[in-house]
């Protein structure tokens, strides 16, 4: 399979130079060169997709490790992700994958096709690209989307946003889902920790909203001395409810030392706490706390009642307390997002899988 393949988001300099138009960050290419992210370069005077059908490997998680608690609840998603990444982030939790500049790390080649019977095979609901974002590899995962879709298998998309808009449209025709890393809420932390921008994340966010049937929630790690002032968390949660509205679910996930921030101590479990507070207070319906055991971060709430109507122990669902349309069973209220008729219960296992298994 051939795993260089031609691109259409760049366009020619005044210089010689050949501009990415994939993300914010805006590569400025010679000859043989490639951006910042790994993945895309300069070869016959255009932009190319140097990895396409190459993977870093692929595994059974479920859903809710992506983290999507309101997308199919309790199902085998089959996950995987390239090399590279188009952030730098400092605190990076898979750098190994993300900050790769060794081919050699991508093990496993798929195609689309592959993919989609692979995760059929397996009762897999969905594909995630994750590991590293699929902004990226635009091209390889919307050709996966696309099979998947024809086999009845949905896409999800783990991601930082970090696109531009035309790009953006295109990408997210094909995805079904989305776990959005909004990673902090001020333009210092994304230039000094990330080398990037906030704002193009926010208008991600606020076009998977307002111009799309995407679902999508959104993952805030937080790293303390850096992001966990509650101002910034308030700040935050109140810009999610009053742009996007009050039922997009937010996770605060713990920290722990990696990469270049070693010694930067784990994030305390009652930091997330408190997060997860705020964001209920200032009108967020869903609050969820990630990467510690909290049984009540973990579960959903009605928002009208206060019920629990889906109970999680990590990974594992403990309680449904749903009516098979969506509502919940003590007060009938609607609980948002893709929900099926019954739940899933693969539980928190995870699948190592090969593709070569499954090729055809």
């Amino acid at each position: 399979m051939q795993t260089t393949v031609e691109t259409k988001y760049w366009h020619h300099l005044p210089d010689d130079r050949i501009q990415c138009d994939v993300c914010p960050r805006a590569c400025k290419m010679h000859e043989g060169q490639r951006g910042m992210c790994f993945v895309r370069a300069r070869q016959n005077d255009q932009i190319v997709l140097t990895t396409y059908g190459r993977s870093s490997g692929f595994c059974v998680d479920p859903i809710e490790k992506k983290p999507l608690n309101h997308f199919l609840p309790g199902t085998p998603v089959l996950s995987f992700g390239t090399a590279g990444c188009n952030l730098a982030c400092k605190f990076c939790q898979n750098w190994d994958i993300s900050k790769s500049r060794e081919i050699d790390t991508l093990a496993d080649a798929a195609s689309p096709e592959t993919i989609a019977r692979a995760a059929l095979e397996l009762g897999c609901r969905s594909v995630a690209f994750t590991y590293n974002d699929p902004v990226i590899f635009l091209e390889y995962a919307i050709d996966v989307a696309q099979a998947c879709r024809e086999a009845g298998i949905k896409t999800v998309a783990v991601t930082a946003g970090y696109i531009c808009a035309e790009p953006r449209v295109e990408f997210y025709r094909y995805m079904d889902a989305a776990n959005v890393d909004l990673k902090a809420f001020s333009e210092r932390f994304y230039k000094e920790l990330c080398v990037g921008q906030l704002q193009p994340v926010l208008e991600t966010l606020s076009y998977l909203k307002h111009e799309t049937d995407v679902w999508f929630e959104i993952t805030n790690l937080i790293i303390p001395g850096q992001n966990d002032d509650p101002a910034e968390l308030e700040a935050m949660s109140q810009w999610v409810v009053e742009q996007l509205g009050p039922d997009v679910p937010m996770h605060f996930s713990a920290f722990h030392p990696d990469y270049k921030m070693m010694n930067t101590p784990v994030t305390p479990a009652q930091t997330l706490t408190k997060a997860r507070d705020i964001a209920l207070k200032n009108g967020v319906r869903y609050a969820y706390t990630g990467n510690v055991h909290n049984e009540r971060g973990d579960s959903t709430y009605c928002h009208q009642c206060g019920a629990k109507v889906i109970g999680r122990d990590w990974y594992v669902l403990t309680a449904w307390n749903l009516s098979k349309d969506g509502h919940c069973k003590n007060c009938g209220s609607s609980c948002p997002g893709v929900l099926e008729r019954e739940p899933g219960h693969w539980g928190a296992r995870r699948l190592p899988v090969r593709l070569s298994r499954y090729h055809s």
